[in-house]
């Protein structure tokens, strides 16, 4: 017969869905489920796993997310609240912008010009 436990853990005080947070943190970084998978090289299909938590993310995968994501683990894991208000992004926007952050420094320059110009007021 077993022993009766000396020390029971304590209920943790609050509920996080682990896995929303990371659909939260993964769309507000502008990232798609298919190029997350592609940049931290593993499939979709275990984003999704995580994101609905079929799956449970171990200490290495909250870490790759946490980098990837630029975020602390704290708050991926809800343990600390962010303190950026969090937007849905709009994600081709994002996308967008990400593709001219790896353009030459001419086109980059070309780009801001012309935004510049439907920016400025009338």
């Amino acid at each position: 017969m077993a022993r009766p436990r000396k020390y029971t853990a304590q209920p943790i005080p609050f509920s996080v869905n682990v896995g929303k947070q990371l659909a939260l943190w993964r769309k507000n970084r502008g990232f798609t489920q298919e190029s997350l998978a592609e940049t931290m090289g593993i499939s979709r299909k275990q984003i999704t796993d995580y994101e609905t938590g079929r799956v449970h993310m171990n200490d290495e995968m909250i870490i790759r997310f946490a980098l990837t994501l630029k975020v602390s683990a704290d708050i991926l894991l809800g343990l600390k609240k962010a303190n950026i208000l969090i937007e849905e992004y709009n994600i081709r926007f994002t996308r967008r912008l990400k593709d001219i952050e790896q353009l030459p420094e001419s086109k980059k320059r070309a780009i801001i010009k012309i935004l510049d110009e439907f920016l400025r007021p009338a």
